[in-house]
């Protein structure tokens, strides 16, 4: 075994469970360190503390002088805690979290009096050096000014010695340069949208709010093994490596009992979580050997994202002192399943009513329907965007594989609400008899609880399934910041209510029709029109990909070609109607994105040529020439009739020239492909480059890697294999 291979085994099999200490009743810890309702009545005055309120209820802006109280309540509390620095935690459109940490610690001019100081200014607003983000041309490099501004709905939180202002992130000239900006608006255009249909059922509802339920799956690597592949650390998964002979197929892990060091770190991660008052509740084992799945209580949808990317940031950093590595990409392995990270969304009103759920009279179960079917049309309408708002390089190993939806947008309902659509678009046009009434209220929308208690079985084929009370959007990657699909769900439905609405109240006004039949009218029409959308089977198939296509549904396999739905009139309408993104913003983002794909792929190609021809050839080579000198042996001893001896021997020796040419071949052209993709200066011609002329390559260097792994000696192999990434614990 090699030198390297060697010393990370020794060092992870040496290693012990770090011992967790209990911290008390999570009820109990449950956002201690949190700015929340609790601290801020003990900390702020009753003004401050209303104004907070407001704003997270209401939305009304903070004055500037109530702000100043605020944030000195905020500085005490934290203080207490033993907080030395602030800083405005944001989401740049990087992928992770951004901080610049400040002291409270301040001098007078001259030095003296040393104070901790923290205002109102330095809570509202910030202005960060921003030139490094990505911001999709909307300023120039030397154009350095971005600003944070605090987001009051996302409470401050305290980790490690840092007091963490969850903020937005705009440009000099207002345009947004993160993922909460747009989403915030996209929830303000939902609340609204949806406000304004509920009133049909409860003239009360004066506020909806989105709700999520992320289901986090990852995988945990012992760092030492992680640390001894080049590929994980420089792009999150192998690039290389044949399928360890046992991998998913007894599913033996799934569910199962987990292992004493991976509980020990779960524990301690949800011990942190508990004191950031991030609610996770569920832990488990998942399909592929060393993958495990986290998943909270909903909550709000903004402060749902920003609980998925802090966790992301905490899982890392607990996994440090566990001496684990977490891989969030949606594909690290070859041969066993990837990780998603299935976003569960409803709506509730301020009135305590889940939209997605049937209540106990037909009226209820009427704006069940109504939300209901106005989701699967605004899925309808706008499936490709749908699939854009979910794209990347990582996400693309996984869409359509055995363990993940389709890149094709499908809505799985089920059979018995299947049912219940079609005897719904049997309903009469124009007005309803008292007899048509009563049958439909009694025998379509009134069984509609009875049908869900037994509903069918959930598809997990399906990207986009209905799953009781709620839609499970299952095609967004593990990776992903979930502010992207949700200001794209939360976007198409607010637009759909919205004509909706004004299709019922042109009914209700021009064909004199009472309320509850205008209602009917409308959902009927969209019960047709959203026919193509509607899936039961198998996505995986490739009867379903044909089926798919004569249905008009688009098909989308890479970034690239999904990418460009983002850019369509139709998506740039949608955002500028609702006020979520202008066309600069949403142009901005479709160049960020292209250039995040075309660098990711650019990475990985340029590390695959440095292992394949630093890695795996040398050490081809050499076993190689061990058997060369075997053969050689062979001859002195045996003289002519060594050929016969040395039969298996002289095979294996051309079958490893074969590999190795083929590697150097391969290698060759893509690195030839890469130069010519680099020379381009339009984004979409060089993301496109990378991903039809650069990526196919991959599998083929791959290929012969692995056929090597196979034929060389395993004691001077110096990647770590399969088996002991995924095995070793």
């Amino acid at each position: 075994m090699s030198t390297i291979r060697f010393q990370a085994l020794k060092e992870t099999l040496g290693r012990k469970p770090v011992k967790v200490e209990e911290i008390g009743k999570k009820s109990e810890i449950f956002g201690t360190n949190v700015f929340n309702d609790k601290s801020m009545r003990k900390f702020l005055t009753p003004d401050a503390y209303k104004a907070v309120k407001n704003a997270v209820q209401h939305g009304i802006k903070i004055d500037r002088k109530l702000a100043d109280y605020i944030a000195m309540g905020m500085k005490e509390w934290a203080l207490t805690k033993g907080v030395t620095h602030y800083t405005h935690w944001f989401q740049p459109l990087t992928g992770a979290t951004a901080e610049k940490h400040d002291a409270f610690f301040e001098t007078s001019f001259d030095g003296s009096d040393p104070v901790e100081k923290f205002g109102g200014d330095q809570l509202a607003q910030q202005e960060p050096d921003a030139s490094s983000f990505p911001n999709g041309g909307i300023r120039n490099t030397f154009e350095a000014r971005g600003y944070t501004a605090w987001d009051p709905t996302s409470p401050a939180f305290i980790y490690g010695t840092t007091l963490c202002i969850p903020t937005v992130f705009v440009s000099y000239t207002g345009e947004a340069l993160d993922y909460k900006t747009p989403l915030l608006r996209a929830l303000h255009a939902i609340d609204e949208a949806a406000t304004e249909v509920c009133k049909y059922f409860d003239k009360n509802v004066k506020k909806v709010t989105p709700t999520l339920g992320w289901e986090q799956e990852y995988f945990l690597i012992d760092t030492a093994l992680a640390n001894s592949r080049p590929d994980i650390l420089a792009t999150g998964r192998t690039l290389l490596g044949h399928t360890s002979a046992k991998g998913q197929q007894l599913e033996d892990h799934y569910f199962g009992s987990i292992p004493t060091r991976v509980l020990n770190y779960m524990r301690d991660l949800e011990n942190e979580c508990m004191l950031l008052g991030i609610p996770v509740k569920t832990r488990h084992n998942e399909v592929a050997p060393n993958q495990f799945e986290l998943a909270p209580i909903f909550e709000e949808t903004n402060l749902a994202v920003d609980h998925n990317s802090l966790l992301m940031d905490v899982m890392q950093k607990v996994a440090e002192r566990h001496e684990f590595r977490v891989l969030f990409h949606e594909k690290p392995f070859k041969g066993v399943n990837g990780s998603g990270k299935h976003n569960n969304w409803s709506l509730a009103t301020d009135t305590g009513i889940n939209l997605l759920s049937p209540g106990k009279t037909p009226m209820s179960n009427l704006q069940f329907l109504t939300f209901f079917i106005n989701t699967i049309k605004a899925v309808n309408v706008y499936e490709e965007l749908l699939r854009a708002a979910i794209a990347s390089a990582s996400n693309d190993h996984r869409l359509g594989a055995n363990e993940a939806p389709p890149a094709i947008i499908s809505v799985f309902i089920g059979q018995q609400l299947t049912k219940v659509l079609e005897e719904l678009e049997g309903v009469s046009t124009g007005k309803l008899s008292p007899e048509e009434k009563t049958d439909l209220k009694l025998n379509v929308v009134g069984k509609i609880p009875d049908v869900l208690l037994d509903n069918t079985d959930r598809n997990r084929t399906s990207p986009f399934a209905f799953t009781g009370n709620k839609f499970e959007f299952r095609a967004v990657g593990s990776s992903a910041n979930c502010a992207n699909a949700m200001t794209t769900l939360n976007s198409i439905v607010a637009k759909q209510l919205k004509d909706f609405k004004a299709e019922v109240d042109t009914l209700i006004e021009k064909n004199d029709l009472k309320k509850d039949e205008a209602i009917f009218n409308v959902l009927r029409e969209y019960i047709k029109q959203t026919k193509a959308i509607l899936f039961e089977g198998d996505g995986y198939s490739e009867a379903w990909e044909k089926e798919a296509k004569k249905r008009g549904l688009s098909n989308h396999k890479t970034t690239p070609e999904a990418l460009k739905a983002k850019v369509s009139k139709k998506a740039i309408a949608l955002f500028e109607e609702l006020n979520v993104m202008n066309h600069v913003e949403v142009e901005a983002r479709y160049e960020i994105e292209l250039e995040e794909y075309t660098k990711k792929i650019q990475i990985e190609g340029r590390v695959l040529g440095d292992i394949a021809r630093n890695h795996v050839v040398p050490t081809a080579i050499r076993y190689q020439n061990i058997l060369i000198e075997n053969v050689r042996g062979l001859k002195e001893i045996f003289g002519k009739d060594f050929e016969k001896i040395a039969k298996e021997q002289i095979s294996l020796i051309k079958e490893i020239s074969e590999h190795i040419e083929g590697i150097n071949l391969k290698v060759g052209k893509m690195t030839e492909e890469r130069k010519k993709a680099n020379t381009l200066t339009n984004a979409e011609k060089m993301a496109a480059a990378y991903c039809d002329k650069v990526k196919p390559f991959f599998e083929e260097i791959r290929y012969h890697s692995d056929k090597l792994e196979l034929l060389v000696d395993d004691e001077i192999w110096t990647l770590t294999k399969y088996r002991e990434l995924l095995f070793t614990k």
